[in-house]
């Protein structure tokens, strides 16, 4: 009996010790931090290269990568932030992030957490003083211009929207082609124009600056100096137009020259590079895609600690590489890839000033509650008055009122 009861007492020994091993050496499936990113399958090699690195540097912490389409990110995105197991990192654009941040349902993450970071960047994705995204990387768009044309125009290539205005009619008449298509109706377009003027909310869109603006593309439009399309056409569109010389200025990405070597490889024998435009305060603009953590994500730390690795030095120059994106690393943007480039090689020209605008981008365009709709507003403003249907001055105080009362 006494043996019996000597087995059984390390029968259970050896049970409770199997228990305390599982309590508090959690499987590595506890500590998983769920990583979201939008189309990114096509640089899966980099991926996995980075989660691979990052989990032998973290053994505690695994990292599962699932890539979602890009037209399904929002949708998806609500969905699972709504619910109470959602991914612990997203990767959104900063618009659907200040949304989700209103609402209350991001994470604030400590800002000592962003000093790697461009530190105009980083005051651009704060909502309230308050930091719930770290940024990933960015573009800034430059001017693509065919130097044939602008050559035989006898002008100089417009810097500025002003100096693209005189410059239309000139090239208009010695070489048949518009100055740009402006896709000022796509996204929001007219509102980063509108910015680089200090337009940039409902109480100034009827001021002196904004007024001028939106006659300064009404008189274009009206004297046929930019085409009609104008008003619906995107940069799609523009790019179109460009390869088929229609159009002289072209502001886009760095990307885009690729599209143009390989679809119009005349046309990009003519082509050179130089800053996008700017407006009355000088700065430029960019776009920019981020990550968040949801407020109710089950491994927050990890999921600061594992943004904080993809965007180190190291991961951001190799992204960079990969994709022509322009890195958010203070450190990455002093490299040679963002500081030189040979002559011949018109790709890493724009990138070079792609990158350099980066330090003149405040006071930058910061997303507002319902900024679609905003956006909506505010185009549709455009296309009336650019179509004459009312005076400009009557359209633009009815876009602050109905811009005001969807703020409230």
């Amino acid at each position: 009996m006494n043996k019996l009861k000597i087995v059984l007492g390390l029968i259970i020994i050896i049970i409770c010790t199997g228990l305390c091993i599982k309590i508090f050496h959690k499987p590595n499936d506890n500590n998983e931090v769920i990583f979201w990113t939008l189309q990114m399958s096509d640089f899966s090699d980099y991926m996995n290269s980075v989660i691979k690195e990052f989990e032998k540097e973290n053994p505690d912490i695994k990292i599962k990568w699932i890539d979602v389409p890009f037209s399904e990110g929002e949708k998806r995105t609500l969905a699972s932030v709504l619910s109470d197991n959602p991914p612990d990192l997203i990767n959104l654009n900063p618009d659907f992030s200040a949304t989700l941040a209103q609402k209350g349902a991001l994470y604030e993450i400590p800002q000592e957490n962003a000093v790697q970071f461009n530190q105009a960047i980083v005051n651009s994705l704060k909502y309230n003083g308050k930091l719930y995204s770290l940024p990933w990387y960015a573009t800034s768009a430059v001017t693509i211009y065919n130097k044939e044309l602008i050559d035989k125009a006898g002008v100089k290539v417009p810097l500025t929207y002003e100096e693209a205005g005189k410059a239309a009619q000139i090239i208009k008449s010695k070489t048949g082609a518009y100055i740009f298509l402006p896709n000022i109706t796509e996204n929001d377009t007219m509102l980063k124009i509108l910015n680089k003027y200090g337009v940039n909310s409902p109480e100034n869109i009827t001021d002196e600056n904004s007024v001028k603006v939106f006659e300064y593309f009404k008189n274009l439009y009206e004297k046929n100096l930019i085409p009609k399309e104008s008003i619906t056409q995107t940069h799609r569109e523009a790019l179109e137009k460009y390869m088929s010389e229609n159009i002289v200025l072209f502001q886009a990405g760095a990307n885009f020259l690729n599209m143009i070597k390989e679809n119009a490889p005349m046309t990009y024998a003519h082509t050179d590079v130089t800053s996008q435009m700017t407006g009355k305060l000088g700065q430029n603009d960019f776009s920019l895609m981020n990550f968040v953590i949801p407020l109710k994500a089950k491994h927050k730390e990890e999921a600061v600690k594992f943004v904080l690795f993809l965007t180190n030095n190291q991961n951001q120059l190799e992204l960079a590489k990969l994709t022509n994106v322009i890195a958010v690393n203070q450190e990455t943007l002093k490299n040679d890839f963002y500081t030189k480039y040979s002559p011949d090689d018109l790709m890493a020209k724009a990138r070079v000033i792609s990158a350099k605008q980066l330090n003149k981008v405040e006071p930058v365009m910061k997303s507002s509650q319902n900024q679609k709709d905003i956006n909506n507003l505010v185009n549709s403003a455009v296309q009336k008055i650019l179509l004459g249907e009312s005076d400009t001055k009557q359209i633009l105080q009815k876009l602050s009122k109905d811009w005001a009362d969807m703020l409230n």
